[in-house]
C-alpha cells in the first residue's frame, strides 16, 4: 500500500477486566504499531486526528485514525523513517518528522512532504534504544519552533528551526543531548536531557542560559529519567526511578515531591491538573494522580499488559561507571499521554503478541 491509501477502522471497544474502565484498541493488523513518545501529543489539539506509527507495509510509516469516520489514512511511504521523531502539530495542519538526515513538515491535508533543513553528512541518532538514541524531537506549542538533535562528529548537537521558513540556528554543543521538549508555558525555553549521569538541563532558545537544573546525588546512586513538564508552573518533574517523582521550579530551583509509587513515564495533562503514569517492576496497572496536591495518591485506571521490556529497570541505576548496552524495544512500553480535552489517554501494548495504540476512557469521577 501507498502514501494516501485509506483502511477501514480497526476499532474495537472493551472493558478493563479488573478496573471496568472502557478501552478502545485503535489498531488491530497483525504488525508493530505505537503512539508518539510519551512527552509528544498524539492528538492535535483539536483531536481530528491521532498520529500514530506503523509496521503493516514492512517498514515503519506515519499512519493517522481520521476520528470522523474512523477510517486510518497512511500518510507517508518512505525507507528512512526515523519513527520517535515524529511531532504532530498542535494546530492539526502538520506532522514533522526527521527521515535520513534531514526535517520534514507533511502537510496532512495534501499529504506534501516539505523538506525544512538537511543536516548533511551528519548522524542523528546515537546508538541503541534508550535516550538520545530514540532521535525525539520537540515542538513549541505554538507551533513555530522546532527542536532537533543531531550529531556533529562525536558530539551531539541541538539546532532550532523555524517550521514556516526553514531557517535554523544550532545553539548547543556537548556530549550528549536527549529528550527535548520546549516548556508549555514558554516556547523561549527547553528542557534537554544531558548525559545519564547528569541529564536535567534547561536552555534558552537562543542558546543563553545553558545551565544544570538538578544535580543527580552521586552517593545514593540516584536514577533520574523521564522528565517532564506540569503546564501552568514553570516546574520540571523528574521521576526519581523507582521511588516516584519530584518537580523543581525552574526560576526558583524550589523543589517538591509530588508522588511516591513507582511511577515510569509520567506526563501531564495539557491543564496541568492531572498526570499519568505506567509503572513496572512491579506493573501496578496506568495510574492517575494530581501534580499538585503534594499527596499524589494514585488511582488506578486500566493495567496495559504490555511487556514493558527492559530489565536493567529492574536493579539500581546501571549507567554509574558509563554507558552500557540495554535492551528494551520502546513499543513493548505503554508510554501513556492525555488527549488534549483529558477524556483519554493513549497508550501502546502489545498484550495480544503485535503492539498496537489503544485508548482508555478517564472516568469522569476519578476524583
Amino acid at each position: 500500500m501507498s502514501k494516501g491509501t485509506i483502511y477501514p477502522s480497526e476499532s474495537l471497544i472493551f472493558k478493563d477486566a479488573r478496573t471496568g474502565a472502557e478501552i478502545r484498541q485503535v489498531t488491530t493488523t497483525f504488525a508493530l504499531h505505537h503512539h508518539p513518545f510519551f512527552i509528544i501529543p498524539a492528538y492535535d489539539n483539536e483531536m481530528k486526528r491521532l498520529i500514530f506509527v506503523s509496521h503493516r507495509t514492512g517498514t515503519p510509516q506515519i499512519f493517522a485514525e481520521i476520528r470522523a469516520t474512523g477510517e486510518l489514512m497512511q500518510l507517508t511511504d518512505r525507507d528512512d523513517l526515523s519513527e520517535w521523531s515524529v511531532h504532530p502539530s498542535h494546530n492539526g495542519h502538520y506532522v514533522f518528522f526527521t527521515a535520513g538526515t534531514r526535517g520534514w513538515r507533511l502537510d496532512l491535508d495534501t499529504l506534501e512532504e516539505v523538506e525544512l533543513v538537511n543536516f548533511a553528512a551528519t548522524r542523528m541518532r546515537e546508538e541503541g534504544m534508550v535516550g538520545a538514541a530514540m532521535g525525539t524531537t520537540a515542538l513549541s506549542h505554538d507551533d513555530q519552533w522546532w527542536a532537533i538533535r543531531y550529531n556533529v562528529g562525536r558530539e551531539s548537537a541541538l539546532s532550532i528551526i523555524d517550521t514556516e521558513t526553514g531557517a535554523y540556528e544550532t545553539i548547543l554543543q556537548r556530549d550528549s543531548i536527549g529528550h527535548l521538549q520546549f516548556c508549555p508555558d514558554d516556547p523561549s525555553l527547553i528542557y534537554y536531557a544531558g548525559p545519564l549521569t547528569d541529564r536535567v538541563w534547561v536552555i534558552d532558545r537562543d542558546g543563553a542560559n545553558n545551565r544544570r537544573l538538578y544535580a543527580r546525588n552521586v552517593e545514593k546512586n540516584e536514577w533520574i529519567t523521564h522528565e517532564s513538564w506540569i503546564p501552568g508552573t514553570r516546574e520540571l518533574a523528574l521521576v526519581d526511578w523507582p521511588n516516584g517523582i519530584r518537580c523543581i521550579n525552574v526560576d526558583t530551583n524550589q523543589e517538591r515531591r509530588i508522588t511516591s509509587f513507582n511511577a515510569w513515564h509520567a506526563i501531564c495533562n495539557t491543564q496541568g491538573t492531572m498526570m499519568v503514569a505506567d509503572t513496572n517492576f512491579p506493573d501496578i496497572g496506568i495510574q492517575i494522580f494530581d501534580p499538585k496536591d503534594n499527596d499524589g495518591n494514585p488511582k488506578t485506571i486500566c493495567y496495559a499488559g504490555a511487556t514493558s521490556v527492559g530489565e536493567h529497570w529492574a536493579g539500581p541505576f546501571p549507567y554509574a561507571d558509563g554507558p552500557v548496552k540495554v535492551y528494551a524495544p520502546q513499543h513493548t512500553h505503554p508510554h501513556p499521554s492525555f488527549s488534549p480535552d483529558s477524556t483519554r489517554i493513549a497508550f501502546t501494548s502489545d498484550r495480544s503478541g503485535h503492539a498496537q495504540v489503544y485508548e482508555v476512557m478517564v472516568p469522569t469521577d476519578i476524583w
